[in-house]
């Protein structure tokens, strides 16, 4: 091993400390008491038994998948639909749209989420979990559109062109033809807005008011606001929250870098 191979493999190595202490931390944390974190020493499950009784952590976590679900639906629905037809249509106003979606990528998500608030309250979502369903649908959205444009122009222009005089309309040649060969992007975009939806705060914060329909993210959020907060027990949350996130990375890395190298070189 030279020099410079030698170098950065000990810089990954650094990286890579630093970047996992935090989950360490997290993990050996949660198997503390609140007295055992405090300074006592040895470790228990004093944390975990805590949980169920801090907050409805089961609830909040089936909260999480229906919202997450229903967003993620929703954006491959459109996203699919207009990436396709970006791609493989042509009329006249097709560049302009798509800067408009770009545009749409670079707003700032504290320019809307006011206007946006006022509303989705205005149509009375923000009791269930709609409106924020919606509003993840609604930034979720342009970077999907983008993503699959990108993949969808990568297709031959003759596959289409030959699916059609073979009878085949341009619906069919979408859901038959189109759908199955874009698999990458699609997993790429599911597990990208899995991830940013599953661990997001803010919306979830502003726009689930029911304390009942509060996602695993909101509901640690208002664990740790208390006025004295049971370090431990906030940690077991965590690594429950964390999981789920990881998991889905781990299953689909492979179609995620298949469908960012892709959509980038196409």
């Amino acid at each position: 091993m030279n020099f410079k191979k030698l170098v950065t493999f000990i810089s990954m190595l650094v990286f890579s400390l630093v970047m996992l202490y935090p989950f360490y931390f997290m993990i050996e944390t949660s198997f503390k008491s609140k007295e055992q974190f405090l300074g006592a020493p040895g470790h228990s499950l004093a944390s975990w038994r805590k949980l169920t009784s801090a907050m409805p952590i089961w609830t909040q976590l089936s909260n999480s998948i229906i919202v997450c679900s229903g967003a993620i639906i929703i954006i491959l629905l459109l996203s699919t639909l207009a990436g396709f037809s970006l791609a493989k249509t042509r009329f006249r106003g097709t560049p302009y749209f798509f800067l408009g979606i770009i545009g749409a990528m670079l707003i700032p998500l504290h320019s809307v989420i006011i206007p946006a608030y006022v509303n989705i309250s205005r149509l009375n979502l923000l009791g269930g979990y709609w409106g924020a369903i919606l509003m993840y649908a609604a930034l979720g959205v342009p970077f999907a559109t983008f993503l699959m444009t990108s993949y969808f122009r990568g297709l031959p222009d003759e596959l289409i062109e030959a699916s059609i005089v073979d009878g085949l309309s341009f619906a069919r040649v979408f859901l038959r033809i189109a759908l199955p060969l874009s698999i990458p992007a699609i997993a790429t975009v599911v597990v990208l807005q899995f991830i940013q939806i599953w661990c997001d705060l803010l919306v979830g914060l502003l726009f689930l008011q029911n304390p009942a329909n509060r996602t695993l993210t909101v509901g640690l959020g208002a664990l740790s606001a208390g006025r004295t907060t049971d370090i431990p027990v906030l940690m077991a949350g965590s690594l429950i929250s964390a999981l789920p996130a990881i998991i889905v990375y781990l299953i689909f890395q492979r179609q995620l870098a298949a469908g960012l190298t892709a959509g980038i070189g196409k």
